[in-house]
């Protein structure tokens, strides 16, 4: 199973301000940016090395098989559609997992290294701007010719891939520590010499 993930959902104009139980709970974990061209989200984002198209019902199925990065294009559905797709994708999901949900109405990130609490950030995003996020956040290869830059305002930690390079290298430290108190040659502990 893939380490991060992401679920990029195009729902066109969607009413993602209607009634459901999974839209409400959805919303209270987003934060959002106060202007978003949807046009292209989709069309973007498949640039992106591993992405893959994906019905809301085979996602679970989907990253079981290792996938990190699927795209749910759902068109203009009516709320209850809205609402039934993003239970689906709240079962699909985990902590570890960014989910983008773009929208005429906005655009809306949860999950995987998002602070809910910027709430709605005052600037403008395009379809660029999201892929070179979900791929700074996700670990995902950036494709060659985005000119995006990432939302930093949405994120928890800005220095979050710092933080994660300081943790490895503390890793190794500890590791060639222990490696040099023994005094065998490192081949001979393991089963592979």
């Amino acid at each position: 199973m893939a380490d991060k993930k992401v679920i990029l959902v195009s729902c066109g104009s969607a009413a993602v301000d209607a009634d459901g139980e999974a839209i409400k709970k959805f919303m209270k974990k987003t934060a959002s940016v106060a202007e978003f061209n949807t046009a292209d989200i989709a069309v973007t984002a498949k640039r992106i090395e591993g992405a893959t198209v994906v019905d809301p019902e085979g996602l679970t199925k989907y990253f079981e098989e290792d996938g990190s990065f699927a795209i749910v294009e759902l068109g203009d559905v009516d709320g209850g559609a809205l609402d039934a797709a993003l239970a689906l994708i709240s079962e699909a999901a985990d902590r570890r997992t960014l989910v983008i949900l773009a929208s005429t109405k906005g655009l809306y990130f949860a999950g995987l290294g998002i602070n809910k609490k910027a709430g709605k950030v005052e600037r403008s995003a395009v379809a660029e701007d999201v892929v070179a996020t979900l791929c700074y956040i996700a670990d995902q290869p950036v494709p060659s010719d985005c000119t995006g830059a990432v939302l930093y305002q949405l994120l928890k930690n800005v220095d979050m891939k710092v933080k994660e390079i300081n943790k490895l290298k503390e890793a190794l430290a500890r590791m060639e520590v222990a490696l040099q108190r023994d005094n065998r040659e490192p081949w001979d502990k393991h089963d592979c010499a």
